[in-house]
């Protein structure tokens, strides 16, 4: 388990200023440095409405999928815009989707897919923004953008705000490594106002392990004992630290203490939690399960969501990538050049079969009601193919899909121009499809919840999307 790099400078600043007597009665006690891993990795209400989906699981394609090559073909418009690819039929009469998702073709009975999605950033990092937290990323940084604390929270943290917390359940995981790895953080995807207890925990997979990678290398390593310490041990050392735990950790207050204290505590309760140990134990799966995933990163990270919300984890976000995101030994959806081979033969076999498997699966266990499962990415790709047979970057239009939580299949929401360049009908922000998901989920979209100068804000200012 990891974060996506080292918090920012000023999250550092307040780790190191605890105390080296506090950092040794706290791990040096057990032997483990777990709960300094989830300190590193944190980037330093209103009423929960009866009934709808119960968690999260969201599939997200970092660099922006190629809307116009998948959800929304345009076979009509010139081949220097339509490109190679093909429609296809699928479950539901009169809804084709492109030939290279022909899983997820199957079971358009169930998906929603919303093709007017629109926003006005072509940033990876400001797009991603806008698209997790439903609102316009700030003007005071470019690019790829560094976090702060004053950022508006990403959507698994604005979720598991509105969710009980359990112990030694996170309140939400990100998976199979950081958003883009690389070591560069990325505001809008953490708790941001919310506080460091919101941020995600991180489960990486070891380098080298991306593309292919088995079940084991998805984080479970980490969450055993050090050597030589049992649970029952464990747990007496625990009751241990209750009664001689230094005052430096506790009334306080300060930011650092608390931040800690959350992981310390987190980290301690995961060690001992039999369910999320189970969770995170893919072996436990039958060889049938996990082939219908696919036996790559993509599909078992799907595979390992579905049975991380069965364990109470409210919010999952795969990154759905051939392999790995900017390692140089996978592909990624930042297609600017060779776009159509690398979706046919890489990225959409990988992305069809496991989101495939993940919502048939949910479906088979009954539990596809319960859970939201959201298809998104940062942008669109542009209509017209560039020189290097590529598409680039484009957020004026682009497709979400939903399915899960409630939402009702086998619909189409909106409608982009000829050349899927622009929403022709019903546009629909980040905002109205946050407030959507909110919905889904039991979550009143005008919630309030509170930034770290306690001023309340509006959890959404859209509009819920019809698809119930």
């Amino acid at each position: 388990m990891a974060s996506a790099s080292q918090s920012f400078r000023d999250g550092c600043r307040d780790f190191r200023n605890l105390s080296r007597r506090a950092a040794l009665q706290t791990g040096g006690l057990f032997g483990l440095t777990l709960p300094a891993m989830l300190q590193q990795q944190s980037l330093s209400a209103a009423e929960d409405l009866a009934g709808g989906a119960k968690s999260c699981i969201i599939l997200y394609c970092w660099g922006g999928q190629s809307h116009i090559d998948t959800w929304d073909l345009k076979p009509k418009a010139p081949d220097s815009i339509r490109g190679p690819f093909n429609p296809v039929s699928t479950s539901v009469p009169g809804i084709q989707v492109g030939e290279h998702i022909p899983k997820l073709a199957t079971l358009a009975d169930k998906l929603a897919i919303i093709r007017s999605m629109t926003h006005t950033d072509s940033a990876h990092g400001r797009g991603m923004y806008w698209n997790m937290t439903g609102h316009k990323p700030p003007t005071d940084r470019s690019g790829n953008i560094p976090p702060k604390r004053s950022d508006w929270p990403g959507l698994p943290a604005m979720i598991s705000h509105f969710r009980d917390f359990q112990p030694g359940v996170p309140r939400s995981i990100r998976l199979p490594y950081p958003m883009v790895d690389n070591g560069t953080l990325q505001a809008g995807e953490y708790g941001g106002f919310l506080g460091g207890a919101y941020d995600p925990i991180v489960v990486k997979t070891p380098k080298g392990s991306a593309y292919g990678g088995r079940s084991r290398d998805l984080g479970s390593p980490v969450l055993n004992l050090a050597p030589g310490i049992d649970r029952d041990r464990f747990r007496r050392r625990r009751s241990l630290l209750d009664q001689v735990e230094s005052s430096a950790l506790r009334p306080d207050g300060s930011t650092a203490a608390r931040s800690y204290v959350h992981f310390r505590d987190l980290a301690l309760n995961m060690l001992v939690s039999d369910r999320i140990q189970q969770a995170f134990d893919l072996d436990n799966e039958t060889p049938q399960v996990k082939a219908m995933y696919g036996e790559h990163l993509g599909g078992q990270s799907c595979l390992l969501a579905r049975r991380l919300v069965e364990a109470g984890v409210p919010v999952v976000q795969v990154l759905m990538s051939a392999s790995d995101l900017n390692g140089g030994k996978g592909d990624h959806w930042d297609t600017h050049g060779d776009n159509f081979n690398r979706l046919k033969d890489r990225l959409l076999p990988v992305f069809d079969r496991s989101a495939f498997a993940l919502i048939s699966d949910l479906e088979q266990r009954g539990q596809l009601d319960e859970t939201l499962v959201l298809m998104i990415g940062d942008f669109g790709r542009t209509p017209k193919i560039n020189g290097g047979a590529g598409r680039d970057h484009y957020p004026f239009s682009y497709t979400a899909v939903l399915a899960g939580g409630g939402i009702r299949g086998g619909q189409v929401y909106g409608r982009s121009d000829a050349h899927a360049a622009h929403p022709h009908s019903l546009a629909c922000g980040p905002h109205d499809l946050h407030a959507t998901i909110f919905t889904a989920l039991g979550i009143r979209p005008d919630a309030q919840i509170f930034d770290n100068l306690n001023r309340p804000h509006m959890l959404s200012v859209g509009q819920a999307l019809p698809l119930f």
